[in-house]
């Protein structure tokens, strides 16, 4: 089983199918966000495709900050070794103490430029 798809997630997501939220733009509830270093996924919707997930995100972090799908599967993959340096291996997370709510409403510097380039 997938270490991300944990019960909280399956109910956060399961309002959510992909394409529910077109057109909602700061209004779209995120229900979960995934985290490894400064990269940030707001997940938005997703579904359950045999043993996988995909998910539809806005990612912050990486070169571009974009609207996209990524498989659960695949971020469950995501490995940084860390070990020489003394931190270990790292993975990505699901922040642990975030309730859903309208992306537009997040306090996240990155995010929130993001949306304001799309939507002003």
């Amino acid at each position: 089983m997938n270490r991300l798809l944990t019960p909280k997630f399956e109910e956060a997501i399961k309002d959510y199918p992909l394409y529910s939220q077109d057109g909602k733009e700061r209004n779209a509830v995120c229900v979960a966000i995934f985290t490894i270093g400064n990269i940030r996924w707001f997940v938005l919707e997703g579904n359950k495709e045999g043993d996988d997930t995909t998910l539809f995100c806005i990612v912050v972090g990486l070169g571009e900050d974009e609207y996209g799908y990524v498989s659960l599967n695949e971020l469950a993959d995501v490995e940084l070794d860390y070990r020489k340096q003394g931190f270990g291996i790292i993975r990505v997370i699901q922040m642990p103490y975030f309730t859903p709510c309208p992306i537009g409403q997040i306090s996240d510097k990155r995010l929130q430029d993001f949306l304001n380039r799309l939507y002003d």
